[in-house]
Protein backbone atom coordinates (compact mmCIF):
# COMPACT_ATOMS: atom_id res chain seq x y z
CA UNK A 1 0.00 0.00 0.00
CA UNK A 2 1.20 3.74 -1.27
CA UNK A 3 2.11 5.36 2.21
CA UNK A 4 1.10 8.32 0.67
CA UNK A 5 -2.13 9.32 0.61
CA UNK A 6 -4.09 12.57 -1.08
CA UNK A 7 -7.09 13.79 0.09
CA UNK A 8 -8.88 17.01 -0.39
CA UNK A 9 -10.42 16.70 3.04
CA UNK A 10 -8.53 15.15 5.50
CA UNK A 11 -10.18 16.41 8.97
CA UNK A 12 -10.17 16.06 12.79
CA UNK A 13 -12.39 17.24 15.43
CA UNK A 14 -14.31 20.32 12.72
CA UNK A 15 -10.07 21.31 11.98
CA UNK A 16 -9.03 20.48 8.44
CA UNK A 17 -5.33 18.94 8.64
CA UNK A 18 -2.85 19.47 5.74
CA UNK A 19 -0.69 16.72 6.87
CA UNK A 20 -1.40 13.57 8.87
CA UNK A 21 1.95 11.01 9.71
CA UNK A 22 -0.04 7.95 11.33
CA UNK A 23 2.24 5.58 12.96
CA UNK A 24 5.33 6.50 10.68
CA UNK A 25 7.88 4.56 11.54
CA UNK A 26 11.77 4.81 9.40
CA UNK A 27 14.86 2.53 9.76
CA UNK A 28 18.32 2.71 7.98
CA UNK A 29 21.45 0.06 7.88
CA UNK A 30 24.31 0.91 9.57
CA UNK A 31 26.93 -1.09 7.73
CA UNK A 32 29.95 -2.43 9.97
CA UNK A 33 31.92 -3.03 7.15
CA UNK A 34 30.48 -3.35 3.43
CA UNK A 35 31.14 -5.51 0.74
CA UNK A 36 32.16 -2.93 -2.03
CA UNK A 37 31.96 -5.85 -4.91
CA UNK A 38 30.54 -9.35 -5.60
CA UNK A 39 34.35 -10.45 -5.15
CA UNK A 40 34.55 -9.43 -2.20
CA UNK A 41 31.15 -10.90 -1.28
CA UNK A 42 32.13 -14.40 -2.90
CA UNK A 43 35.41 -14.09 -0.84
CA UNK A 44 34.02 -13.24 2.66
CA UNK A 45 31.42 -15.83 2.44
CA UNK A 46 28.83 -13.64 3.88
CA UNK A 47 26.82 -10.21 3.51
CA UNK A 48 28.32 -7.09 5.44
CA UNK A 49 27.80 -6.65 8.35
CA UNK A 50 25.01 -3.85 10.05
CA UNK A 51 23.03 -2.90 12.51
CA UNK A 52 19.49 -1.56 12.17
CA UNK A 53 18.72 1.87 13.53
CA UNK A 54 15.10 3.44 13.76
CA UNK A 55 15.66 7.14 13.11
CA UNK A 56 11.59 7.26 13.23
CA UNK A 57 9.66 4.84 15.74
CA UNK A 58 5.63 4.61 15.55
CA UNK A 59 4.99 8.82 15.09
CA UNK A 60 1.91 10.30 14.58
CA UNK A 61 1.53 14.00 13.99
CA UNK A 62 -1.17 16.14 12.42
CA UNK A 63 -0.67 19.48 11.02
CA UNK A 64 -3.99 22.16 10.73
CA UNK A 65 -4.39 23.39 7.67
CA UNK A 66 -2.92 27.21 7.55
CA UNK A 67 -1.03 26.70 10.51
CA UNK A 68 2.67 27.25 11.10
CA UNK A 69 4.25 23.87 13.13
CA UNK A 70 7.27 23.29 14.70
CA UNK A 71 9.45 19.74 14.79
CA UNK A 72 12.34 20.52 17.87
CA UNK A 73 14.76 17.75 19.15
CA UNK A 74 18.61 17.02 19.59
CA UNK A 75 20.04 15.94 16.60
CA UNK A 76 19.39 12.77 16.01
CA UNK A 77 15.92 12.79 17.10
CA UNK A 78 14.11 12.30 13.43
CA UNK A 79 13.11 15.98 12.95
CA UNK A 80 14.84 15.76 9.37
CA UNK A 81 14.03 12.45 8.18
CA UNK A 82 10.26 12.87 9.90
CA UNK A 83 10.39 15.89 7.04
CA UNK A 84 11.81 14.09 4.25
CA UNK A 85 9.06 11.56 4.12
CA UNK A 86 6.13 14.36 4.39
CA UNK A 87 8.54 15.63 1.18
CA UNK A 88 8.24 11.81 -0.51
CA UNK A 89 12.35 12.27 -0.51
CA UNK A 90 12.06 8.87 1.72
CA UNK A 91 9.68 6.27 1.83
CA UNK A 92 8.79 5.25 5.68
CA UNK A 93 9.08 1.29 6.45
CA UNK A 94 5.47 1.45 8.10
CA UNK A 95 2.52 4.02 8.63
CA UNK A 96 1.06 6.25 6.42
CA UNK A 97 1.27 10.24 5.15
CA UNK A 98 -1.72 12.07 4.42
CA UNK A 99 -1.05 15.10 2.56
CA UNK A 100 -3.66 18.09 1.13
CA UNK A 101 -2.40 20.09 -1.73
CA UNK A 102 1.18 20.65 -2.86
CA UNK A 103 4.43 20.43 -1.28
CA UNK A 104 7.38 22.56 -1.59
CA UNK A 105 10.78 21.91 0.45
CA UNK A 106 13.39 23.90 1.63
CA UNK A 107 15.75 21.36 2.70
CA UNK A 108 19.04 21.61 0.81
CA UNK A 109 19.28 24.66 -1.02
CA UNK A 110 20.25 24.51 -4.82
CA UNK A 111 20.34 20.80 -4.45
CA UNK A 112 20.27 20.07 -8.45
CA UNK A 113 21.85 23.27 -9.46
CA UNK A 114 24.94 22.79 -11.96
CA UNK A 115 27.82 24.44 -11.52
CA UNK A 116 28.65 25.30 -15.14
CA UNK A 117 25.32 26.86 -16.08
CA UNK A 118 23.91 30.27 -15.34
CA UNK A 119 22.16 30.97 -12.72
CA UNK A 120 19.35 31.93 -15.03
CA UNK A 121 19.52 28.31 -16.53
CA UNK A 122 20.15 27.03 -13.57
CA UNK A 123 16.61 28.42 -12.18
CA UNK A 124 14.75 26.52 -14.78
CA UNK A 125 16.84 23.45 -14.11
CA UNK A 126 16.01 23.90 -10.44
CA UNK A 127 12.35 24.58 -11.03
CA UNK A 128 11.93 21.61 -13.14
CA UNK A 129 13.21 19.26 -10.42
CA UNK A 130 10.48 21.00 -7.79
CA UNK A 131 8.04 19.76 -10.63
CA UNK A 132 7.01 23.49 -12.18
CA UNK A 133 6.56 24.39 -15.63
CA UNK A 134 8.45 26.52 -18.04
CA UNK A 135 5.34 28.75 -18.61
CA UNK A 136 5.27 29.09 -14.94
CA UNK A 137 9.09 30.07 -14.28
CA UNK A 138 9.02 32.20 -17.46
CA UNK A 139 6.00 34.18 -15.26
CA UNK A 140 7.92 33.98 -12.21
CA UNK A 141 11.30 34.59 -13.20
CA UNK A 142 11.60 38.42 -13.13
CA UNK A 143 10.22 37.72 -9.37
CA UNK A 144 12.65 34.83 -8.47
CA UNK A 145 15.44 37.51 -9.78
CA UNK A 146 14.47 40.14 -7.64
CA UNK A 147 13.77 38.51 -4.96
CA UNK A 148 17.21 36.96 -4.53
CA UNK A 149 19.04 40.29 -5.37
CA UNK A 150 21.83 39.05 -7.86
CA UNK A 151 20.16 40.53 -10.97
CA UNK A 152 23.58 41.81 -11.90
CA UNK A 153 24.88 38.10 -11.90
CA UNK A 154 21.84 36.20 -13.15
CA UNK A 155 23.87 35.17 -16.63
CA UNK A 156 26.97 34.40 -14.54
CA UNK A 157 27.65 30.37 -14.01
CA UNK A 158 26.95 29.81 -10.39
CA UNK A 159 30.56 27.87 -10.03
CA UNK A 160 31.48 31.77 -9.87
CA UNK A 161 29.12 32.48 -6.90
CA UNK A 162 29.40 33.02 -3.28
CA UNK A 163 27.94 30.96 -1.02
CA UNK A 164 25.90 33.48 -0.33
CA UNK A 165 24.70 34.00 -3.46
CA UNK A 166 24.03 30.29 -4.23
CA UNK A 167 21.52 29.54 -1.14
CA UNK A 168 19.82 33.29 -1.89
CA UNK A 169 19.09 32.10 -5.58
CA UNK A 170 18.14 28.50 -4.47
CA UNK A 171 16.07 29.89 -1.54
CA UNK A 172 14.20 32.48 -4.07
CA UNK A 173 13.20 29.15 -6.32
CA UNK A 174 11.93 27.51 -3.79
CA UNK A 175 10.04 29.89 -2.41
CA UNK A 176 8.05 31.77 -5.09
CA UNK A 177 6.55 27.95 -5.74
CA UNK A 178 3.85 29.54 -3.35
CA UNK A 179 2.63 25.84 -2.40
CA UNK A 180 -0.39 24.91 -0.24
CA UNK A 181 2.71 23.14 2.31
CA UNK A 182 6.05 24.73 2.48
CA UNK A 183 8.40 22.18 4.54
CA UNK A 184 12.04 24.17 5.88
CA UNK A 185 14.53 22.53 7.37
CA UNK A 186 17.13 24.39 9.12
CA UNK A 187 17.52 27.12 6.48
CA UNK A 188 15.97 30.31 8.00
CA UNK A 189 19.32 32.30 8.48
CA UNK A 190 20.10 32.20 5.01
CA UNK A 191 21.56 35.59 3.27
CA UNK A 192 22.31 39.10 4.98
CA UNK A 193 19.78 41.10 7.17
CA UNK A 194 18.06 42.37 4.44
CA UNK A 195 17.54 39.21 2.77
CA UNK A 196 16.66 37.61 5.94
CA UNK A 197 14.04 40.26 6.34
CA UNK A 198 12.31 39.72 2.93
CA UNK A 199 11.96 35.93 3.66
CA UNK A 200 10.27 36.90 6.94
CA UNK A 201 8.12 39.24 4.95
CA UNK A 202 7.41 35.88 2.35
CA UNK A 203 6.46 33.50 5.30
CA UNK A 204 3.72 36.56 6.90
CA UNK A 205 2.59 36.38 2.97
CA UNK A 206 2.24 32.78 2.85
CA UNK A 207 0.42 32.03 6.20
CA UNK A 208 -1.72 34.89 5.47
CA UNK A 209 -2.98 33.28 2.31
CA UNK A 210 -3.56 30.29 4.03
CA UNK A 211 -0.23 28.07 3.95
CA UNK A 212 0.64 25.39 5.87
CA UNK A 213 4.34 25.33 6.93
CA UNK A 214 6.20 23.02 8.63
CA UNK A 215 9.88 24.13 10.49
CA UNK A 216 12.93 22.19 11.94
CA UNK A 217 14.95 24.28 13.59
CA UNK A 218 17.20 24.33 16.76
CA UNK A 219 16.64 28.22 17.51
CA UNK A 220 13.59 27.77 20.05
CA UNK A 221 13.27 31.94 19.86
CA UNK A 222 12.13 31.57 15.96
CA UNK A 223 10.36 27.93 16.12
CA UNK A 224 8.43 30.40 19.64
CA UNK A 225 7.89 33.67 17.40
CA UNK A 226 7.06 32.06 14.06
CA UNK A 227 5.09 28.74 15.44
CA UNK A 228 1.72 27.98 16.64
CA UNK A 229 1.97 24.10 17.47
CA UNK A 230 5.01 21.72 17.60
CA UNK A 231 6.07 17.80 18.36
CA UNK A 232 9.18 17.01 20.18
CA UNK A 233 10.81 13.85 18.71
CA UNK A 234 13.59 12.08 20.99
CA UNK A 235 15.52 9.54 19.52
CA UNK A 236 12.94 9.21 16.65
CA UNK A 237 9.67 9.01 18.59
CA UNK A 238 7.48 11.53 20.05
CA UNK A 239 8.07 13.06 23.24
CA UNK A 240 5.78 15.95 23.30
CA UNK A 241 2.83 17.75 21.23
CA UNK A 242 0.67 20.65 21.66
CA UNK A 243 0.55 24.78 21.57
CA UNK A 244 4.50 25.69 20.49
CA UNK A 245 5.41 27.72 23.26
CA UNK A 246 4.13 24.79 25.76
CA UNK A 247 6.38 22.17 24.32
CA UNK A 248 9.00 24.48 23.92
CA UNK A 249 9.48 25.06 27.36
CA UNK A 250 9.10 21.64 28.20
CA UNK A 251 12.04 21.01 25.71
CA UNK A 252 14.47 23.45 27.34
CA UNK A 253 13.70 22.39 30.71
CA UNK A 254 14.17 18.66 29.63
CA UNK A 255 17.74 20.00 28.22
CA UNK A 256 19.15 22.83 30.07
CA UNK A 257 17.48 22.10 33.58
CA UNK A 258 16.49 25.07 36.07
CA UNK A 259 18.50 25.27 38.70
CA UNK A 260 17.27 25.25 42.45
CA UNK A 261 16.20 28.83 43.69
CA UNK A 262 19.96 28.94 46.23
CA UNK A 263 22.37 27.23 43.22
CA UNK A 264 24.69 30.20 41.64
CA UNK A 265 26.72 29.06 38.12
CA UNK A 266 28.83 31.26 36.70
CA UNK A 267 32.87 33.08 37.37
CA UNK A 268 33.95 34.14 40.66
CA UNK A 269 33.89 37.87 41.51
CA UNK A 270 35.03 39.38 44.64
CA UNK A 271 32.65 41.99 44.71
CA UNK A 272 29.32 39.62 44.07
CA UNK A 273 28.49 36.45 46.44
CA UNK A 274 25.13 35.50 45.04
CA UNK A 275 22.35 36.67 43.03
CA UNK A 276 19.01 35.69 43.81
CA UNK A 277 15.17 35.27 42.51
CA UNK A 278 12.30 36.10 43.80
CA UNK A 279 8.48 35.84 43.56
CA UNK A 280 5.87 38.84 44.43
CA UNK A 281 4.98 37.53 47.81
CA UNK A 282 9.05 37.17 48.64
CA UNK A 283 9.77 33.31 48.12
CA UNK A 284 13.07 32.15 46.20
CA UNK A 285 12.11 30.90 43.32
CA UNK A 286 13.58 29.39 39.51
CA UNK A 287 10.18 30.16 38.13
CA UNK A 288 8.35 32.91 37.55
CA UNK A 289 5.31 34.30 36.44
CA UNK A 290 5.30 36.38 33.41
CA UNK A 291 3.63 39.92 33.97
CA UNK A 292 3.84 39.41 37.62
CA UNK A 293 5.96 40.75 40.43
CA UNK A 294 9.70 39.86 40.77
CA UNK A 295 12.96 40.77 42.88
CA UNK A 296 16.33 40.44 41.91
CA UNK A 297 18.72 40.38 44.27
CA UNK A 298 22.36 40.78 44.59
CA UNK A 299 24.65 39.94 47.29
CA UNK A 300 27.59 41.74 47.71
CA UNK A 301 30.86 41.38 50.20
CA UNK A 302 33.07 44.44 49.14
CA UNK A 303 36.44 42.52 49.08
CA UNK A 304 36.86 45.21 46.28
CA UNK A 305 35.34 47.87 46.21
CA UNK A 306 32.88 48.30 43.83
CA UNK A 307 31.36 51.85 41.98
CA UNK A 308 28.32 49.96 40.16
CA UNK A 309 26.68 46.59 40.75
CA UNK A 310 24.25 45.32 37.58
CA UNK A 311 22.67 42.36 35.98
CA UNK A 312 21.78 40.74 32.49
CA UNK A 313 19.59 38.54 30.96
CA UNK A 314 20.32 36.01 28.13
CA UNK A 315 18.71 33.69 26.39
CA UNK A 316 20.07 30.11 26.42
CA UNK A 317 21.51 31.14 23.36
CA UNK A 318 23.88 33.82 25.01
CA UNK A 319 22.44 36.47 23.57
CA UNK A 320 21.53 39.58 26.28
CA UNK A 321 18.00 40.35 26.06
CA UNK A 322 17.90 42.84 28.74
CA UNK A 323 19.71 44.45 31.57
CA UNK A 324 19.91 47.07 34.49
CA UNK A 325 22.53 48.46 36.74
CA UNK A 326 22.68 50.39 40.17
CA UNK A 327 23.62 53.60 37.90
CA UNK A 328 19.47 53.97 36.60
CA UNK A 329 18.65 53.71 40.25
CA UNK A 330 16.77 57.44 41.21
CA UNK A 331 19.36 58.49 44.16
CA UNK A 332 23.28 57.26 43.90
CA UNK A 333 24.04 53.67 44.65
CA UNK A 334 27.88 52.77 45.99
CA UNK A 335 30.54 52.18 46.37
CA UNK A 336 29.62 48.89 47.75
CA UNK A 337 31.99 47.89 51.01
CA UNK A 338 31.53 45.52 53.47
CA UNK A 339 28.52 43.16 53.41
CA UNK A 340 25.11 43.87 52.02
CA UNK A 341 22.74 43.40 49.08
CA UNK A 342 21.09 45.35 46.38
CA UNK A 343 17.28 44.99 45.04
CA UNK A 344 15.74 45.26 41.60
CA UNK A 345 12.40 45.36 42.25
CA UNK A 346 9.86 44.60 39.14
CA UNK A 347 6.40 45.18 39.17
CA UNK A 348 5.81 43.25 36.15
CA UNK A 349 8.33 40.69 34.55
CA UNK A 350 8.68 41.78 30.95
CA UNK A 351 9.55 38.35 30.01
CA UNK A 352 7.55 36.12 27.49
CA UNK A 353 7.62 32.33 28.55
CA UNK A 354 10.60 30.30 28.83
CA UNK A 355 14.06 29.53 30.46
CA UNK A 356 16.91 32.34 30.62
CA UNK A 357 20.23 32.86 32.36
CA UNK A 358 20.55 35.87 34.92
CA UNK A 359 24.05 37.01 35.12
CA UNK A 360 25.73 39.38 37.87
CA UNK A 361 28.40 41.83 37.14
CA UNK A 362 30.44 44.19 38.98
CA UNK A 363 32.52 47.64 37.83
CA UNK A 364 35.38 48.83 39.78
CA UNK A 365 38.79 50.60 39.43
CA UNK A 366 40.02 48.30 37.35
CA UNK A 367 37.04 47.61 34.93
CA UNK A 368 33.95 45.04 34.54
CA UNK A 369 33.81 41.52 35.76
CA UNK A 370 31.56 39.12 35.38
CA UNK A 371 30.03 37.37 38.29
CA UNK A 372 27.63 34.74 39.54
CA UNK A 373 24.55 33.98 37.92
CA UNK A 374 21.39 31.50 37.98
CA UNK A 375 18.97 29.90 35.07
CA UNK A 376 15.58 30.51 35.60
CA UNK A 377 12.11 29.48 33.81
CA UNK A 378 9.32 32.12 32.97
CA UNK A 379 5.37 30.19 32.83
CA UNK A 380 2.27 32.52 31.44
CA UNK A 381 -1.24 32.34 32.73
CA UNK A 382 -1.64 34.81 30.66
CA UNK A 383 -0.78 35.50 27.12
CA UNK A 384 1.60 38.29 26.73
CA UNK A 385 2.77 39.72 23.88
CA UNK A 386 6.48 40.99 23.83
CA UNK A 387 8.90 41.62 26.00
CA UNK A 388 10.55 44.82 27.02
CA UNK A 389 14.36 46.18 26.39
CA UNK A 390 14.75 47.25 29.49
CA UNK A 391 14.39 46.16 32.75
CA UNK A 392 12.53 48.87 34.99
CA UNK A 393 11.52 48.76 38.72
CA UNK A 394 12.68 50.64 41.50
CA UNK A 395 16.95 49.88 43.11
CA UNK A 396 17.13 49.61 46.80
CA UNK A 397 19.94 48.62 49.29
CA UNK A 398 20.26 47.57 52.69
CA UNK A 399 23.46 47.31 54.73
CA UNK A 400 23.89 43.90 56.74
Amino acid sequence: MDPFQPTSEAVRGGTLIAIRAEGVSKRFKLFKERNQTLKHTLLRGRRAVYEEFWALKDVTVEVPQGSTYGLIGENGSGKSTLLKCMAKILYPDSGTITVDGSISALLELGAGFHPELSGRENVFLNGAILGLSGNYLKDKFDQIVEFSGIERFIDTPVKNYSSGMFVRLGFSVAINVEPDVLLIDEILAVGDEEFQQKCRDKFDELKNRGSTIIIVSHSMGMVRNLCDHATWLEHGMVRGQGVASDVITAYLDHVNPVAEPAANLGLHNDSIESVNLFDGSGEATARLISGHPATIRIHYRGATSANELGVDICSLEGEKLMGATTSQAPSPMGPFDGRGYVELILSGLPLLPGIYDLKSFSKTESGRGEGPGTRFEVTSTDSPTGALIELKGIWRSSSA
